[in-house]
């Protein structure tokens, strides 16, 4: 496997297409996760273009894609979060294989695990196989908390300080938007910036990566920290799809076997590659070739 282009270096769009037709993302997977519908952060508007642009074989959602934490402190549920939703069902009746692995913002769902609910798969973790043969692992992450010393309680108040900055995500887009400017995350800007997270996003990492080299796969994606990511970690590669209340972002797998990660642009109303991985197919075996 190669990698190419890190998190932060110039990216291009994908090609667009004639002025008043619709832009399409084929793919043959894609990797959502930490949407929080039902939160007010939750940015389903641009998520639901995503959607309804998109033709995918696989579409597989990480976790964390309804906020029951959210929604038990405050009711709210918008159209656009229900859109979301009736999108996803529309994609699955069309033919789009679905599976969902529950995270921790919506663990009610995780004792649905072998269960279909509107043709939608529930799973406690998924190996995906990609066109070049590796195995990809996915899992929200939430299991591996202990292990960067954060247990439930301090989960639910990191979550509280989270939304304080979320909030204020909120007034400072508010402001932006109204000069024009495009969307920044506050939030993202001060996890970069800050000690503590950066050596948290490490064990995290670290304990994913390790999970997976005793799963002997080829690759892991995950979700939980709202952090995307693309890299290469040894033998295996580490992808974090991100999120839709800071960083709007998704993996995918593209039909030329390559593993990207993307983010929405509002403005363009398209996505952007910040980083990808070439997937080269994996060597059949001498028993493969005689058989």
């Amino acid at each position: 496997m190669s990698t190419s282009s890190i998190i932060g270096n110039q990216c291009q769009s994908q090609p667009k297409n004639r002025p008043g037709s619709l832009l399409k993302h084929s793919f043959n997977a894609l990797w959502l996760s930490d949407i929080h519908l039902g939160s007010k952060d939750c940015k389903a508007e641009y998520l639901l273009q995503l959607l309804r642009q998109t033709q995918t074989e696989s579409l597989y959602l990480v976790g964390d894609i309804i906020d029951i934490w959210a929604m038990k402190r405050r009711m709210y549920w918008p159209e656009s979060h229900n859109q979301v939703l009736q999108q996803l069902f529309i994609m699955a009746k069309n033919g789009t294989k679905i599976i969902y692995v529950p995270g921790n913002h919506d663990e009610e769902f995780k004792a649905y695990a072998g269960f279909h609910l509107w043709d939608v798969s529930i799973a406690k973790e998924h190996i995906h196989t990609t066109l070049g043969g590796q195995k990809i692992l996915m899992l929200h992450g939430d299991q591996f908390d202990s292990q960067v010393c954060v247990g439930k309680a301090l989960t639910k108040l990191g979550d509280r300080l989270y939304d304080l900055l979320l909030l204020l995500n909120r007034h400072l887009h508010r402001v932006r938007t109204h000069l024009g400017y495009p969307y920044w995350s506050l939030a993202s800007y001060i996890k970069l910036r800050v000690n503590k997270a950066q050596q948290a996003i490490g064990l995290f990492r670290a304990a994913v990566v390790s999970y997976a080299q005793d799963k002997q796969v080829d690759g892991v994606i995950c979700g939980h920290i709202h952090q995307p990511e693309l890299s290469q970690q040894g033998k295996i590669f580490y992808a974090n799809d991100g999120d839709w209340v800071e960083n709007c972002t998704f993996i995918a797998e593209s039909e030329w076997g390559e593993l990207q990660l993307h983010k929405w642009d509002e403005q363009e109303k398209c996505s952007f590659v910040i980083a990808s991985i070439s997937l080269k197919r994996k060597p059949k075996s001498l028993k493969q070739q005689v058989a």
